[in-house]
């Protein structure tokens, strides 16, 4: 940006919003958010690919991922906004890149909406056959849309719950693994270090496999910024999210795969037909393990659509406030930007119908398109926290409640890290295309983004 275009910081705080999230919603959205579908579901592919690697690769990408929150802590307990990392981007680099992160984090969380319902419609139309998967997302879509609507405090009740099951059912998970691993757990033998013995069994191409595959599981951990901005207190809730989010990680994530690869035989079929986390609990003797995990999973499947019919309305009306979008998105109704949920949920709708009437061309190129945003989001929060940095602590000083550790040394390392993922994108076949097309996308926003700001300047 040009140093002689004049830039309106974003407003500090969304007076115009409610502040009905409670510090109990705010700590348990923390917490469930960071146990995703991704994680029950995605990580099978993972480590068919790595094998019991898989536990380097999350503890690559999970130390990534708690630099990326500890710089976005830092930037949103010093400014709350419910434009969080997109606020940021406006304030330290321009609006071109707040517009940029914006809308391209909106597209990604109403896309994922619809393919969060299309998932949880496929394990309901499991249970009672003959039901038609479209009426099931539909009446999911229904009741968030309408809980989301209504007031947030809604928006936390199901989130405190949803994150409760999720975090009650990864415990109970990690306890029997390590009773079992232990060979203290009744009708079960311990398999020793027996599975372990060819560790990278797909060398250093199938870890790459198994981190990129890592990489976006972690997704939906910025959810929580958004939701400080509407909590009690958005700087305490903003920093307690922050600082615990390493043990969460180490726990939940890096706990979990290696109680997996302990377990059950990398290379078993269960691993990615079943998923790990049912093969695991079939290999314990757990009787009714299949239909349990797919209660959980279904709970993780509706949780993110909930959060992401939440997100995508704040951060779209957080553009619409800043001027980044059209006004309509930015009514707020009873303390909530009613027009932006009803948009959020119709975006995510459309994607379904896309999913059944162009399954073949339209709607693999919009998962395409969507498929690395989430690392140019994580580049537009490193990049902003390394300007920001500077300016709080010369202008305010006393709102660097959360700071980066070791800056700016930590922040150039984790550029670095995002930059190798990207290379090792280009590599591989099936994520070069998401590459390209994301980054087709981010260019076309910008380029729009830019002109508007050109535009702005000369009026």
């Amino acid at each position: 940006m040009s140093r002689t275009t004049p830039v309106q910081a974003p407003p500090e705080a969304d007076a115009s919003l409610s502040h009905g999230l409670k510090q109990r919603h705010l700590s348990m959205i923390a917490l469930g958010g960071v146990i995703g579908a991704g994680l029950f579901v995605g990580s099978g592919a993972g480590i068919a690919a790595a094998g019991p690697s898989i536990v380097v690769a999350y503890v690559i990408s999970g130390l990534l991922v708690m630099l990326v929150m500890r710089m976005l802590g830092e930037m949103s307990a010093a400014h709350p906004s419910s434009g969080s990392f997109s606020a940021h981007a406006e304030r330290a680099i321009g609006p071109w890149a707040g517009f940029t992160a914006g809308w391209a984090f909106w597209i990604l969380l109403c896309t994922a909406v619809g393919l969060e319902g299309i998932g949880a419609a496929k394990i309901v139309s499991g249970w009672l056959p003959g039901t038609p998967e479209w009426a099931w997302v539909a009446l999911f879509m229904l009741v968030f849309c309408g809980a989301n609507l209504a007031a947030v405090k809604n928006f936390g009740e199901f989130e405190f719950w949803f994150a409760a099951l999720k975090v009650g059912a990864i415990t109970l998970f990690l306890v029997l693994g390590v009773l079992a691993i232990a060979g203290v757990l009744p009708g079960t033998d311990s398999p020793g270090t027996s599975n372990l013995t060819d560790f990278m069994p797909g060398g250093g191409e199938g870890l790459v496999i198994g981190l990129l595959a890592s990489v976006f599981a972690y997704g939906g951990l910025e959810t929580v910024t958004i939701a400080a901005a509407e909590s009690e207190d958005p700087v305490k809730g903003v920093a307690s999210a922050v600082r615990t989010a390493m043990w969460r990680i180490a726990l939940f994530y890096v706990g979990s795969m290696a109680i997996v690869v302990t377990l059950v035989p990398w290379d078993s079929q269960e691993v990615v037909e079943s998923g790990p986390y049912v093969a695991t609990l079939d290999r314990l003797g757990i009787p009714g393990a299949g239909q349990l995990m797919n209660v959980v999973v279904l709970v993780a499947l509706l949780s993110a659509m909930n959060a992401n019919i939440y997100g995508a309305s704040r951060i779209g009306y957080s553009l619409v406030r800043r001027g980044q979008g059209p006004k309509a998105l930015g009514r707020v109704s009873g303390g909530v930007p009613r027009i932006a949920v009803l948009a959020s949920c119709v975006f995510g709708f459309v994607c379904v119908v896309l999913s059944y009437w162009r399954p073949d061309d339209v709607f693999p190129w919009l998962l395409n398109m969507i498929g690395a945003v989430i690392l140019v989001v994580w580049i537009f929060i490193a990049v902003s926290q390394l300007r920001l940095r500077r300016r709080l602590e010369r202008e305010a000083p006393g709102k660097l409640v959360v700071r980066m550790w070791a800056f700016p040394v930590l922040t150039w390392v984790a550029l670095a890290g995002m930059a190798a993922i990207f290379v090792l994108m280009a590599r591989e076949p099936d994520t070069r295309v998401q590459l390209y097309s994301t980054g087709a996308m981010t260019l076309a926003l910008a380029a729009i983004g830019y002109g508007r700001q050109r535009a702005r300047a000369r009026r």
